[in-house]
């Protein structure tokens, strides 16, 4: 039975530290570092603004406030909450804090440092009491799994040490019986249930599973963890690739494909492939390619390649491979 789309809310995890994108995370939230012309949750956005899901629900900690504006300004949605994850107790407990806003009502779970692409229109019209959302993996122990016998879940267990499966829980997940994952959620809390140390979603659904809830599955075509500079260079060179975007630059050569914002100057460089080139931000007589230059940045003389050049920093005159928080300054 298909999902009433204004019914369902999208419940974003997105309160982690994100210390593997340090230095970028000391000034800003994970969720807002840039990737292909825009924060990794403005991509989340734009999937859930296609599916016409009206509702939001954030969980954020450290630098919260920052990330809830953002999607306040998106304007796509008819209510933006948030809550409060205090302490960092896992994915379960980030889920468990939205129940007093979701209620009974189906949500759609996107975890908040991933970029994605799935058919969730088919996945909204299913009738099940969840569907999750599944890619083969090379490496399933770096990851929660699914086995499936039937169409239907059978286990799902967190970071197996043996194999099981190969199908890895990625991220998107939507959930008809709310109420039923709650209550799962609450027999681990209350009762200190922990895997590694936190509080599972996977323990939570298999919890489901246990209690008869019918669990099915849908690929996710494309999955991108942005948790790392390497990842999010990668997220990067796909998303541009796969929405090329008008380039403009004065005496420059483009090699696309690159994004540059409209707002952002570039002059007698050679810019590209694969570089995103934030708003406001200055290039001049440069080399870059795999890049990534944040909003109001300076590049000036130098040559940048598989780079992070964040908010306001400068670099000038230094030929190099870069890793650069916001608001410093490098000169050669």
């Amino acid at each position: 039975m298909s999902q009433d789309r204004s019914q369902v809310w999208a419940v974003v995890p997105a309160a982690g530290y994100g210390t593997r994108l340090r230095p970028h995370t000391h000034t800003r939230p994970k969720a807002l570092v840039q990737v292909a012309g825009q924060p990794i949750i403005g991509h989340i956005i734009d999937q859930l603004e296609l599916l016409e899901v009206s509702r939001i629900v954030l969980v954020v900690g450290y630098m919260g406030a920052p990330i809830v504006e953002y999607v306040q300004r998106r304007g796509c949605f008819s209510r933006v909450e948030s809550v409060q994850q205090e302490e960092l107790l896992g994915l379960g407990h980030a889920i468990y804090l939205t129940r007093d806003v979701v209620g009974a009502d189906p949500m759609l779970m996107v975890y908040g440092d991933t970029v994605f692409r799935a058919d969730l229109d088919a996945v909204l019209r299913a009738s099940a009491d969840g569907m999750v959302g599944v890619k083969t993996v090379d490496d399933p122990s770096r990851f929660g799994v699914v086995v499936e016998e039937g169409g239907r879940v059978r286990q799902l267990l967190e970071k197996p040490e043996h194999f099981v499966s190969d199908r890895a829980i990625v991220g998107v997940n939507l959930i008809s019986a709310s109420e039923l994952l709650f209550s799962c959620l609450e027999e681990l809390i209350s009762g200190e249930v922990r895997t590694r140390g936190e509080f599972q979603l996977t323990d939570a659904l298999q919890g489901m599973v246990d209690h008869g809830a019918a669990l099915g599955t849908f690929p996710v075509e494309e999955w991108f963890d942005c948790g790392t500079q390497e990842a999010l260079l990668e997220t990067n060179r796909h998303l541009l690739e796969s929405t090329p975007v008008p380039a403009h630059a004065t005496d420059s050569v483009v090699v696309p494909p690159v994004h540059i914002d409209p707002s952002a100057t570039v002059a007698q460089s050679v810019v590209g492939p694969y570089v995103s080139i934030g708003a406001g931000a200055e290039v001049n007589r440069s080399v870059i390619r795999n890049s990534i230059i944040g909003e109001e940045a300076v590049v000036e003389n130098a040559m940048l390649e598989d780079s992070l050049v964040g908010f306001q920093a400068v670099v000038r005159g230094r030929p190099s491979r870069l890793n650069v928080g916001d608001l410093s300054e490098i000169v050669g």
